[in-house]
């Protein structure tokens, strides 16, 4: 492995994180404006849909990584063109039936959403729907040199084509949306730039990577064996785009177009939630795998388990409280008092899913240990739960009454039920892990409390006064959490960047 290529990759992934939060946050509010809360409710609501068919990757690209990986350290090279040729021929008939289903869905729109859409916007979906079909249809076979570059631990140029992705997009579509073009032309954007960075990868795979595609033999055994590793990745991304997406294909058929807008916006600060969580465990993965592979004890994980969700809570109790103190003058100012109440969809959503993004350390552990069939149980049944809330929640209250069906099944789910499993089979000292959570909590009420009555005196007009608050609420968070709440370790884990930084600039001796 190359050790300079994987850390340049970790940082660079890093980076499109930043990148990408910070260009949705700037560039969402102006197309949101630009669109409409219609014409963005059917764009969010149509590629929502066809989002759906992703999932019939089946979790093949993980295992192209994995066995590529693997024939290439045991030099294999006919093994290894071999795989490329028939995923190939695999992605090509994945993408044919794409094209099946999504010829289906073209003459089925008006039939599933005629009592909700106008008749141009059924039209304009219809279209919509063409494009972003044909999108998906090309990504598959063409996707796997992405995978492969992956593989071959290119990480930089593998960061860096997404990164230049991330920050071309915005600047494109601002223009084309003060000519007037709006959701068709957003899609036909994300088109070209996906199919240019599909056939980049494709280019630099032959031409720098010198890979190859045999078809003159195709492994059915092979596949047998990567459908078995692969089966519940698939499973957990079946159930993932159904908690995540379900509710906007719900509202669409019984609230309309503008509902799909709020909740989409509320979903959006929900990912840019997720995203914080994501950043913070993937510095600790290899140290995880590491200790299961060397069978460390039970102690030992327990108390890593207990220390990273710890970590994670500082800085998701930050966010979180930050959120529900000005997220609802964020949301005026950013979104518009249209969306006022995707603050309230947010935050239902936010609450309950802070508990497994603290604890998804564990996730690595069931990997390592290879005991992922309970979770994988536990969250394909959460999502029947949702739906079958949503539905009728959704019909009620609209998008709120949504956020409260997926919100209950991920407390039953990802909350209760995980919990027991942790403590019960992987023998993770939960109780202790709760009893430091709620300890640490005591810092983040008062911070609240005191952020509450600012809120009470102060009404913000504008960025300004959101950053002022914002900057006022950390100063009181930081120190509470500090001295109240954060051990040595957190200290020294925090003090640490900081000092480093201090010392390069020569603000203080080495």
């Amino acid at each position: 492995m190359n050790i300079n290529q994987l850390k340049a990759g970790a940082f660079l992934s890093y980076v499109l994180i930043l990148l990408s939060n910070i260009m949705g946050v700037v560039y969402t509010p102006f197309m949101l404006r630009m669109m409409g809360q219609s014409e963005y409710g059917l764009y969010a609501l149509i590629a929502s849909i066809v989002g759906y068919l992703t999932i019939l990757d089946f979790g093949f690209g993980n295992a192209i990584i994995r066995y590529t990986a693997k024939y290439r350290s045991l030099n294999q090279k006919d093994e290894e063109y071999n795989l490329n040729g028939m995923f190939m021929i695999v992605y090509s008939l994945i993408a044919l039936l794409v094209v099946v289903i999504g010829i289906v869905l073209y003459l089925n729109v008006a039939n599933i959403f005629s009592n909700t859409m106008t008749v141009a916007e059924v039209e304009k979906a219809r279209i919509m729907m063409i494009l972003l079909i044909f999108n998906l249809a090309i990504a598959f076979p063409l996707g796997i040199f992405g995978f492969i570059v992956t593989a071959y631990e290119n990480y930089v140029f593998s960061r860096s084509i997404s990164i230049i992705r991330v920050v071309i997009y915005p600047c494109i579509m601002v223009p084309m949306l003060m000519m007037g073009y709006r959701a068709i032309g957003m899609i036909v954007v994300a088109t070209v730039l996906n199919i240019a960075t599909l056939l980049i990868n494709m280019v630099y795979c032959f031409v720098k990577l010198k890979i190859k595609l045999y078809f003159n033999k195709f492994n059915f055994s092979l596949l047998k064996e990567i459908s078995t590793y692969s089966f519940f990745t698939f499973l957990i991304m079946i159930v993932d785009k159904i908690n995540w997406s379900a509710d906007q294909f719900i509202l669409g058929a019984v609230s309309g177009t503008v509902m799909v807008a709020i909740y989409s916006v509320a979903a959006q600060l929900n990912t840019y939630y997720l995203s914080f969580s994501t950043a913070i465990v993937g510095v600790f993965l290899p140290r995880i795998t590491a200790m299961v592979t060397n069978n460390a004890t039970e102690d030992e994980i327990s108390d890593l388990f207990i220390k990273i969700g710890r970590v994670q809570y500082i800085i998701m109790a930050f966010v979180m409280s930050g959120f529900l103190l000005i997220g609802q003058e964020f949301i005026n100012i950013w979104a518009g008092k249209d969306y006022k109440s995707a603050f309230y969809i947010a935050a239902i959503l936010m609450i309950p899913v802070t508990v497994p993004l603290i604890q998804n350390l564990g996730i690595s552990i069931l990997q390592a240990q290879n005991k992922q069939k309970f979770r994988t149980f536990v969250l394909t049944s959460i999502a029947g739960l949702n739906i079958a809330l949503s539905i009728p929640l959704g019909k009620l209250y609209g998008g709120i009454g949504c956020a409260i069906g997926t919100s209950v099944a991920l407390i039953l789910g990802p909350v209760i039920l995980m919990n027991i499993y942790y403590y019960k089979k992987i023998h993770i000292n939960i109780p202790k892990f709760w009893k430091e959570i709620l300890i640490m909590t005591i810092p983040v009420v008062i911070a609240v409390v005191i952020g509450m009555g600012m809120n009470y005196l102060w009404k913000s007009s504008g960025y300004i006064d959101l950053l002022l608050k914002a900057s006022i609420f950390s100063v009181i968070y930081v120190p509470l959490m500090w001295f109240l709440g954060m051990n040595k370790y957190e200290k020294d884990l925090f003090r640490g960047p900081v000092l480093k930084i201090l010392r390069k600039t020569k603000l203080i001796g080495a």
